[in-house]
């Protein structure tokens, strides 16, 4: 395959990508490249070529299940988990329910250019057919997509007699990541005792760790100095992301500064979840209603990695979602008060390479010479227009294969004075 005429994200110029099977091997300015015979050559006429979405925090076990057995009337965190902890008790699900849900759910992400994902299952199901379906869907979607699975016990870890036998359980089945919501916990005790756990199974079962960290509007959940300290003590801060982190937006500037001081020196990752957070945050509150999403913005100018996630695709925590990432990052620049020039030309960067960092895929992953053939390519010949007008994916390619093409929609304007 041979791609004419592309820009490379975040480079100026035009470019030519020669592959060959399932490897670019070389990459020329516009024209360079002598000809090759190639007859499948793709001319993209200037758009934009990057590496694949990465999605770091979806769950795909919930997917598609919002308003059975209610709907979420609060729209809060809590009430979320008590539907889902109702669902398993009325709904006889089988694996094969949870994984053909899940695949619905993971054509609609590869539609919108994810090729890489990372997803929370629910782990306190006895059980653990949530876990059985989607090592399956792991499996069979190697071909076209890389899934990381997070052991989640959603429940929480200590609130049940078998929490920690089911998340052993669940890393000896294969789980990629150890997870944990020491928020849920009952007692702030239990929750710092969830953190310990979950990094001393990490470093056993030689895991990466994704805690669901803070997710609540209380300035006195602060959960993610606990995770930081102790992941420093270890020197894995590189492996552990802190997902959510919603009470940072309620942490006086102070105690703030405080944290960022740690949080420089463990380099841990954050996962903002914007869309999700913005529904689900401050449902308690009167005027003026707190958003609940994290500071993305003074994480991101501290030097600290930082990624955007979608969350849910119709679930008890968010009714919504189709799976495109586009539309996080709008969202979360709004919301993060990050619509100035310099971090709309760079916001692809939280769905891209920063998520690649998080997940721990980031050797391989960019679009250059010697590395695997995947990559996309989005509307738009301009960083800042991409985000502008929401530039939908054209191309998404896999180890050299066409995987998607979207034809891009057309508009004829009927009114004379255009004419």
């Amino acid at each position: 395959m041979m791609i004419k005429n592309a820009k490379l994200y975040g480079q100026a110029g035009n470019w030519d990508i020669e592959v060959q099977g399932a490897y670019i091997k070389t990459i020329a300015a516009a024209g360079d490249i002598v000809d090759t015979n190639d007859e499948n050559v793709l001319d993209v006429k200037g758009n934009i070529v990057l590496p694949p979405y990465v999605e770091p925090h979806i769950h795909l076990d919930y997917a598609l299940t919002a308003g059975t057995p209610r709907w979420n009337q609060s729209g809060s965190v809590f009430e979320g988990i008590e539907i889902w902890s109702e669902r398993k008790q009325i709904v006889n699900e089988t694996k094969a329910d949870i994984k053909k849900r899940a695949l619905k759910a993971v054509k609609m992400q590869l539609k919108h250019g994810v090729q890489h994902v990372r997803t929370h299952v629910d782990v306190s199901e006895p059980t653990l057919k949530g876990l059985e379906a989607l090592l399956e869907v792991k499996e069979e979607m190697k071909p076209w997509m890389d899934v990381q699975l997070v052991a989640l016990p959603q429940e929480g870890l200590f609130t049940k007699a078998n929490g920690e036998e089911l998340l052993i359980k669940a890393l000896e089945m294969g789980a990629d990541v150890v997870g944990g919501i020491p928020h849920y916990e009952l007692t702030r005790e239990e929750g710092v005792r969830s953190i310990f756990k979950a990094l001393e199974l990490a470093v056993k079962y030689d895991k990466r760790v994704d805690i669901h960290c803070d997710e609540i509007d209380d300035d006195q959940s602060r959960y993610v100095e606990v995770l930081a300290g102790e992941a420093l003590k270890l020197g894995m801060g590189d492996r552990v992301t802190a997902s959510h982190t919603a009470a940072m937006s309620s942490y006086s500037n102070a105690y703030t500064y405080k944290l960022f001081q740690t949080l420089k020196k463990v380099g841990i990752h954050f996962v903002a979840l914007p869309k999700a957070n913005l529904h689900l945050q401050g449902r308690f509150d009167n005027y003026p209603i707190r958003r609940g999403v994290t500071r993305v913005k003074e994480l991101l100018n501290e030097g600290i990695n930082v990624c955007f996630g979608l969350d849910s695709i119709m679930d008890p925590w968010y009714p919504l979602g189709d799976g495109n990432l586009m539309s996080v990052v709008e969202t979360g620049l709004h919301a993060c008060h990050m619509t100035d020039h310099d971090y709309i030309v760079t916001a692809l960067d939280l769905v891209t390479t920063n998520g690649a960092k998080a997940l721990g895929i980031e050797e391989g992953y960019d679009v250059k010479a010697g590395n695997k053939a995947n990559l996309i390519v989005i509307d738009s010949d301009s960083e800042y227009k991409a985000i502008r007008t929401q530039a939908p994916v054209l191309y998404s390619i896999r180890n050299g294969e066409m995987m998607v093409e979207t034809k891009p929609s057309e508009t004829t304007i009927n009114v004379q004075a255009f004419s």
